[in-house]
């Protein structure tokens, strides 16, 4: 039998995959999750096989808790299940050591199969997200210029950025630049909006 933990901050939607997965002999849910820490709570009193994570939910996101769990449970396989399959999010996903990545309008039998292949050390992406993750390339940020880009999200003025992510204004409006020439945008709003399609941010 092969234990799963489910984490969706959509109760709907936690439920329904619930139920498909409890239809197959083969798999059991263990235990279900609508924020990441209580993901990591419940991973580590059910120690489940394989754990089902929602790519964004409030605190921590899906990558975040793989990573984590990567490092509290390594015999726990870890897939990403999200209605955001942008380029940069598959990328994050497979370097944090996710082993499956897919849409979530894929279909109950293929959940259940890529849960299977995940569980005997398999790997699955959904193979339309990665001919999209191929064409975008990687993305040009530095990780610096991704991080004041993504604390510019906010619409915050510079002095407010500056102080969140530790840099003077001046160093800061040289990343926010920088970040809004390599993606080709008008101004640093366009240059937040781009990155964050692409899933650089």
């Amino acid at each position: 039998m092969i234990r799963v933990l489910l984490a969706d901050d959509e109760n709907l939607i936690r439920g329904a995959l619930a139920q498909m997965l409890d239809l197959e002999d083969d798999l059991e849910v263990v235990a279900q999750a609508a924020t990441g820490a209580a993901a990591l709570a419940a991973a580590r009193a059910h120690r489940p096989d394989v754990a089902v994570l929602d790519l964004q939910m409030p605190d921590l996101d899906g990558i975040e808790v793989a990573e984590r769990l990567g490092r509290e449970l390594p015999g726990c396989a870890c897939m990403i299940v999200t209605s955001h399959g942008r380029p940069g999010y598959l990328k994050r996903a497979l370097e944090s050591g996710v082993r499956g990545f897919l849409p979530k309008t894929t279909t109950a039998s293929t959940l259940a199969q890529v849960v299977r292949t995940v569980h005997t050390g398999g790997r699955h992406v959904d193979p339309e997200l990665a001919a999209e993750a191929i064409a975008a390339g990687d993305s040009p940020l530095t990780p610096r210029e991704a991080d004041v880009l993504e604390a510019a999200g906010s619409g915050a003025p510079v002095g407010e950025i500056a102080a969140r992510v530790h840099l003077s204004p001046g160093t800061v409006r040289n990343y926010l630049s920088s970040a809004t020439a390599k993606l080709g945008a008008a101004n640093r709003h366009e240059a937040v909006s781009t990155a964050r399609r692409m899933g650089w941010i």
